[in-house]
């Protein structure tokens, strides 16, 4: 099995000290771990027709391919193309088509992979997303659908309600993005807007047998979340998107709004609830999510002689503020030995979030984490934070790394001017002034985002 690793740009210049190459190498293995060519054959195994499934959590399931006519692979995110080559590399001839939308597409030979794009729904997306459906719905009854689902589906699956244009989607989109609302509200807005997804996916494909095999980028692996659950009932409704728009303060186009009220008034059809018949075939298996990445960083501590601390797989909230947070149980291990004794690695997965208030500031979450950490650390320690997918926010950048010498009066950052880019949400061109920005490229997965806080050898003693 052939899978690739990344590579960070400038690493030697970034690694310039042993606790940052501790945290960028533990950044990397996190990420590796969460490739779906790694992770489809350490959760899926082929046994003579006898296809198993076994996810993070739960039991193995088992089906037998002899006893379906075909079987096709649909599905989209960011690593859904990889999902899909290493389901031909696995399955061989036994795939008989497919189609799965992406950002970052790879070859394959049975499977169509199409070009979409993310965080902000695109037309190439529509058209990959109407091609996806199109599959589903001439699946037969006697059909296996394999259904790849991973982080970044949502925007790269756009189909819009018939009364809602793309263009007004996009707005949308933008709008929440912009809001600070967390991911599994930024959904039931998404859901509710869609053809695809909140369950429309599987009514689509029904009655076929549906295999959803899910790389989980939110918290708490919530199935209907992830990519806004195409193939996963939804207890929410119309009225819960609305009240994400009223709570947040957000606006929309007229369209949006009235489509949602329709459905609110009972004048357009609610995502299906798991007593509907369309999942009466549909499993789904996650796969990988944040633990798979936080464990592969904790091999890296221990094999280099920290004491790992996993903090959490489910961290949220404001990204500067959840810095602060992690920062300071960094300085208590520096000062006190507890809850682990020095040298230690401090590990964190989950997704926090930004509230713009400025909207020509460029970064994102793990930026913001970095930079803001960086401001508020005043012992020995480093810094890092990735988005897995090898994006943060609408940048090059994954994330970034630094130290308590980052931002000093002799450091890289003026501490006045890297808080007044911080207050601007501009993390980016600050972070990128100072060498510190991670750089990795499309990474072929996303399980959202991986922080890591080095406390150095010593610093208890001082």
């Amino acid at each position: 099995m052939d899978v690739p690793r990344i590579t960070v740009e400038d690493y030697d210049a970034l690694a310039s000290s042993e606790p940052r190459a501790v945290a960028l190498d533990c950044l990397i293995a996190g990420t590796d771990a969460t490739h779906p060519r790694r992770v489809v054959f350490d959760a899926l195994a082929l046994e003579d027709e006898h296809l198993t499934v076994t996810p993070v959590a739960g039991p193995s399931q088992t089906y037998d391919l002899e006893a379906y006519d075909d079987v096709v692979v649909i599905g989209g995110g960011n690593a859904a193309g990889h999902v899909a080559a290493a389901l031909e590399s696995l399955l061989g001839d036994r795939i008989d088509g497919g189609v799965v939308v992406t950002d970052d597409p790879v070859e394959t030979d049975r499977i169509d992979v199409m070009p979409g794009d993310h965080p902000v729904p695109s037309e190439r997306g529509l058209e990959g997303a109407n091609a996806v459906l199109e599959r589903a719905a001439n699946a037969g009854p006697d059909d296996l659908v394999l259904g790849c689902l991973t982080g970044g589906g949502s925007a790269l699956l756009p189909a819009p309600a018939e009364n809602v244009s793309l263009e007004d989607l996009r707005k949308t989109t933008e709008a929440l993005l912009a809001s600070g609302a967390p991911i599994d509200e930024l959904n039931v807005v998404r859901k509710h807007l869609s053809r695809f997804k909140g369950g429309n996916l599987a009514r689509a494909a029904a009655p076929a047998t549906v295999v959803g095999l899910l790389v989980s980028d939110v918290a708490g692996d919530d199935q209907s979340v992830i990519a806004s659950g195409p193939l996963s009932p939804d207890e929410t409704t119309f009225a819960d998107a609305l009240d994400v728009f009223e709570r947040y303060g957000i606006g929309a186009p007229k369209s949006v709004l009235e489509h949602l009220r329709r459905g609110a008034d009972g004048n357009e059809r609610e995502t299906p609830t798991d007593d509907d018949p369309a999942f009466d075939d549909v499993d789904c298996h996650v796969v990988a999510n944040a633990n798979t990445a936080l464990e592969a960083a904790r091999e890296v501590a221990v094999d280099r002689g920290y004491a790992p601390l996993v903090l959490s797989s489910s961290v949220r909230g404001e990204a500067r503020e959840a810095a602060k947070t992690q920062v300071a149980i960094a300085e208590e291990i520096a000062r006190t030995g507890k809850p682990v004794e020095p040298p230690a690695v401090v590990l964190s997965g989950g997704e926090t979030t930004v509230t713009l208030v400025d909207d020509y500031g460029r970064g994102g979450p793990n930026q913001e984490f970095v930079l803001g950490g960086a401001l508020e650390l005043a012992v020995p320690a480093v810094v890092a934070s990735v988005d897995t997918d090898g994006i943060d926010g609408a940048t090059d950048a994954a994330g970034a790394i630094a130290d308590q010498r980052t931002v000093s009066r002799d450091g890289s950052l003026d501490p006045l001017k890297a808080r007044r880019a911080l207050e601007r949400n501009d993390a980016y061109p600050t972070l990128e002034a100072a060498n510190a920005l991670i750089r990795t490229g499309a990474t072929g997965t996303n399980v959202n985002d991986l922080r890591v806080l080095v406390v150095e050898r010593g610093v208890a003693d001082q």
